[in-house]
């Protein structure tokens, strides 16, 4: 049977995927409950935009639910026990020397459900972030993209420091 994959994520980047679900489920559900009933007084609903925009919210809210809820299920906090402080891993800040540009990147690896569309942040799962997982300052690192081969020579990293 196929191992199932687990949804990886820094401390902090669990935490707000818990807080967003929350949110999502109380404050969030009883504002366009209150939306409905307000549309809702105002009579007709066969014709009533306000009511179906906040029917139509409220079918938005509950699918987020569900899928924050699949995330959350198989979610797993990245194991920091046994990690190589010299060694890019999972939550490193990374800067990194573009061979063919000579322009410096920096990048956090996180997991894809932490990534979105926040600037400087990158998937362990994408091509830049997989081939810098495990690289060591000073290392040149291949990345196969539709376009060739990119290097990246690995300036430094820093690790996110633990809140105790």
């Amino acid at each position: 049977m196929a191992e199932e994959k687990k949804n990886l994520f820094t401390r902090e980047g669990l935490e707000e995927l818990e807080k967003e679900l929350i949110y999502r489920k109380e404050d969030k559900k009883r504002e366009i409950s209150e939306k409905l009933k307000e549309a809702r007084g105002h009579g007709d609903l066969s014709e009533n935009a306000e009511y179906e925009a906040a029917l139509e919210e409220q079918r938005d809210n509950d699918a987020k639910i569900i899928e924050l809820e699949a995330i959350l299920k198989d979610a797993e906090v990245a194991d920091e026990g046994d990690i190589d402080n010299n060694r890019i891993s999972f939550g490193c800040t990374v800067t990194v020397l573009d061979k063919e540009t000579k322009e410096e990147l920096t990048y956090t690896i996180k997991g894809a459900n932490e990534v979105g569309s926040v600037a400087g942040v990158i998937s362990n799962e994408s091509p830049l972030g997989k081939a810098l997982m495990g690289a060591k300052k000073g290392q040149t690192v291949d990345v196969e993209c539709p376009v060739g081969v990119l290097k990246y020579k690995v300036l430094k990293f820093t690790r996110e420091k633990k809140a105790e």
